[in-house]
């Protein structure tokens, strides 16, 4: 499984957030704008996830992530910060690319495939280089997209 299968180029931006809350919020508007979901009941299950350890996967980089209903695949929303933000993440790095993901509530292997997905794609360290750098929303959704390419072939 690939990012680029599961994240639409109008799910990408680069944002302003001053805080790892104001981060979840931005995420679960974005979710239900593009999802036709409940953008509280979406933060509210990204709070909940949180609660339980910082989902700051380290590198810079958050993986906020949940399961919730309404949506029949995992579908993921990815923020570049203007400037980093504390996550609380475990190598205390603050973070500025926050891929947030949101699966069926009964999807178990499918939403571990794309959390591992995630991952894989930001601990190639080219790949996590140019996505830092990446000038816009465009950019950085190109970035996925050829990684993905780049993966398949």
């Amino acid at each position: 499984m690939n990012v680029h299968f599961f994240l639409e180029p109008q799910d990408v931006a680069i944002v302003a957030a001053t805080s790892k809350d104001a981060i979840l919020e931005m995420l679960a508007r974005q979710f239900a704008g593009s999802y036709d979901l409940n953008a509280d009941d979406v933060l509210e299950r990204l709070q909940e996830r949180e609660a339980l350890g910082s989902t700051g996967f380290g590198r810079g980089v958050a993986i906020p992530h949940a399961r919730v209903t309404g949506v029949n695949r995992p579908v993921a929303v990815l923020l570049k910060l203007k400037d980093p933000v504390d996550f609380g993440a475990a190598d205390g790095m603050p973070v500025d690319l926050v891929f947030g993901l949101i699966s069926p509530e009964q999807s178990g292997a499918a939403h571990l495939h794309a959390l591992a997905a995630i991952s894989r794609l930001v601990r190639d360290e080219r790949i996590h280089e140019v996505l830092s750098e990446a000038p816009d929303a465009e950019a950085l959704y190109s970035l996925i997209s050829n990684a993905a390419d780049r993966d398949a072939a």
